[in-house]
């Protein structure tokens, strides 16, 4: 499944302070989820296509950089989103980012690839890299995460809170649980909804 690549990035490194590049990436962190949740239940084209145009890039570039052709890089991106497309339910935020968990699957078909060709894999890959930033889009993504800003200061307080814990403060439903005292189904229940309201928000 192929689409246009015109893929978003990270705010410049001379662009906002420290803080607000990492408020950035936790909003486009995010957004990934949201839009592999729109891939989930609702086989969302446009979500994949935004997914498509970030990442695909990314890790050919990154598997060249590993030593993969372009032919070979390119073949196993292509694998990785359809993947993605695939077992997008089988996504879990609360144990890894979107990034993490494709780059997940990324470095399996890598290693399955050269597995075939018999040659040993290269050490030391860092297989969740941060993309170079980009000028041309910093803006687009400072806009973006202002909007995802205000949709989650919308939400209710209670699904508020647990969005912030789990996406913000990096807590898995567990650790939530502990410091909640709620039910493992109520936690996963409310970001359910939470990311649903997110998504219809954000189209």
């Amino acid at each position: 499944m192929q689409t246009q690549q015109s893929g978003r990035s990270q705010v410049p490194q001379d662009g906002p302070s420290i803080h607000g590049q990492s408020e950035a990436r936790q909003s486009e962190a995010l957004r990934w989820a949201i839009c592999i949740a729109h891939i989930r239940d609702s086989a969302d084209e446009a979500a994949f296509a935004e997914l498509f145009n970030h990442f695909a890039p990314r890790i050919k570039g990154f598997l060249m950089k590993s030593g993969a052709s372009a032919a070979l890089a390119e073949e196993c991106a292509q694998d990785v989103m359809a993947t993605l497309w695939q077992k997008a339910h089988l996504f879990d935020p609360s144990r890894a980012s979107a990034a993490t968990w494709i780059f997940t699957i990324a470095r399996n078909r890598r290693i399955d690839a050269l597995r075939k060709a018999r040659r040993p894999e290269p050490e030391d890959i860092d297989w969740t890299p941060e993309a170079p930033p980009d000028q041309s889009d910093a803006l687009a993504l400072e806009q973006e995460s202002a909007q995802l800003a205000r949709a989650i200061q919308d939400l209710p307080a209670k699904q508020k809170s647990l969005i912030e814990a789990a996406y913000f403060s990096d807590l898995s439903h567990t650790q939530i649980a502990d410091q909640t005292g709620l039910p493992l189904g109520t936690i996963k229940s409310r970001i359910r909804l939470a990311l649903d309201r997110l998504r219809h928000t954000m189209k």
